[in-house]
């Protein structure tokens, strides 16, 4: 779908559908909605009085033009209490409205600059929350489905209608929501294949596709040279896959230091079948997204290369398959991770922690300053925050808080969990370093602190998606499979700290 601004005035674009809004708790239309109920003869306001109209968030009215506006329909989009609106709300309400307008059979709609002036929402604010609004909300994965009936029909165009003044703002919003949108959605491309399309060799292929396009530098580290570092957790992993493991690394640079200002790091288990200690059969073929993680900073890396802030920036993605074959790793085996450490398994189904370890091993190696890593690492923290918040692990406050900040600027909710030193005693082992489980109780955060044992004092901070990074049904700008967490959330901690940087 392509989005644009257009200059103009709303009652004179001709559409197969124009949006207008209400809040609930207003009285009558003001501003672009009053002009459009002015040219309806006051339809919109007789439908606010009768009570069709409501202004509740997401709410949906239309209101058919009948020759009086070019447009053959305009919709009515509940913003909810004016006092209350943010940019994510904006998000949602157009998500809702675009799949409502999609299913009707429409082509080519404009909207105004929603929520734009309202609770200090600025112009680029309102382009950048409409533009991904529509490109998250009218998502799709239809790839292996052949039968044309199937096939959802298309919104081809979406324009954002100003003035000639405030035309220059909204594009900056919309180009930027677009980098965003579509990053995601990339992500959530990754994460909704099969594990049989998206295998670590596929991965790796598509982050070499992304490199060329946007002019990152990219590494795939093969079998030979994981084992050259020393990299025993990814590889005893992998030795039940005959998929062979990469270790993706995508490079950008921003600015002509030499330090790495942050590293993003994402487990890119492709199939996750448990090992030896294999998973349960129901709902199995949801671990094809056990990478969703690892899709998510392959994209947030694409999208960071377009807006090109001026930080030098690198994303790892160790990528394998866990599968339990004659040679798969056992429990009660021991391993040695990139830095030297020994871990005693307890059991194969905690496989996310140990490819991760050599990943956040490498970025120390290569001085990175700061670590971010996304991983559906836990049942256990699905099971605290459930599919509505993103767990946050960290030995550093202040990265947390800018972490934290940033998702909520994206709308991705992330709530800070605790890190106690006794949490840490769970994890130690009577036949190695550590063990890579501490156990049924805190296991989100027993997890977390196996982490901590490898990034040693360097600022850092562990995302567990496993709630978020799938949902199983619509909810605003988020559809159901793969949402795509956290790719804005990275994307946009990456910025603040380059304004910081400036």
């Amino acid at each position: 779908m392509e989005v644009k601004v257009i200059t103009g005035n709303i009652t004179e674009v001709e559409a197969d559908a124009i949006i207008v809004n209400f809040y609930e708790d207003g009285k009558s239309p003001e501003g672009d909605t009053a002009a459009v109920d002015k040219a309806l003869d006051g339809a919109i306001s007789q439908l606010i009085a009768q009570g069709e109209i409501k202004g509740k968030l997401n709410e949906v009215t239309v209101v058919y033009s009948l020759g009086k506006l070019p447009a053959a329909r305009v919709v009515v989009t509940g913003l909810g209490k004016q006092a209350e609106l943010t940019t994510s709300k904006i998000r949602g309400a157009v998500a809702e409205t675009c799949r409502w307008l999609r299913k009707r059979g429409a082509a080519n709609i404009a909207t105004i600059a929603q929520g734009a002036g309202v609770n200090e929402i600025s112009l680029e604010n309102s382009a950048q929350a409409i533009t991904e609004g529509a490109l998250l909300g009218l998502y799709s994965f239809r790839q292996h489905i052949t039968r044309e009936e199937e096939k959802l029909g298309e919104i081809k165009s979406l324009s954002i209608v100003a003035t000639s003044e405030a035309k220059p703002q909204l594009e900056a919003g919309s180009t930027k929501g677009k980098i965003l949108a579509e990053a995601t959605n990339l992500a959530r491309d990754m994460v909704n294949e099969p594990a049989n399309y998206m295998t670590p060799s596929h991965m790796a292929e598509r982050a070499r596709e992304l490199a060329k396009r946007y002019g990152l530098e990219v590494t795939i580290l093969e079998r030979e040279q994981m084992a050259e570092l020393g990299m025993g957790g990814l590889l005893g992993v992998a030795q039940g896959s005959r998929e062979p493991p990469k270790f993706i690394v995508l490079s950008y640079k921003g600015n002509d230091a030499a330090e790495i200002n942050i590293a993003l790091l994402g487990k890119g288990i492709t199939f996750d079948s448990g090992g030896i200690s294999i998973k349960p059969s129901e709902k199995l073929e949801e671990m094809k997204g056990d990478m969703a993680g690892g899709a998510a900073v392959i994209a947030a890396m694409a999208a960071i290369a377009q807006l090109k802030p001026k930080l030098n920036i690198m994303g790892i993605v160790p990528a394998t398959e866990n599968l339990p074959d004659g040679s798969a790793l056992k429990p009660g085996d021991i391993l040695t991770a990139m830095n030297g450490k020994t871990i005693e398994i307890i059991s194969t189904d905690a496989e996310g922690r140990l490819i991760l370890a050599d990943a956040l091993c490498y970025a120390k190696k290569h001085g990175a300053r700061l670590l971010v890593d996304a991983a559906t690492l836990t049942g256990a923290c699905r099971i605290a925050l459930g599919d509505v918040c993103t767990g946050a692990f960290a030995n550093n406050q202040e990265l947390v808080g800018k972490v934290i900040a940033a998702g909520a600027e994206a709308g991705e909710l992330i709530w800070q969990m605790p890190m106690y030193d006794e949490y840490r005693e769970l994890n130690k082992s009577e036949v190695a370093d550590i063990k890579n489980v501490g156990g049924r109780l805190g296991g989100a955060i027993t997890a977390a602190k196996f982490l901590a044992e490898f990034v040693d004092d360097t600022p850092w901070v562990h995302l567990d998606i496993a709630g978020t990074s799938m949902s199983d049904k619509e909810r605003g700008y988020v559809v159901k499979g793969a949402t795509g967490v956290p790719v804005r959330t990275l994307v946009n901690l990456v910025l603040s700290l380059a304004k910081e940087n400036k």
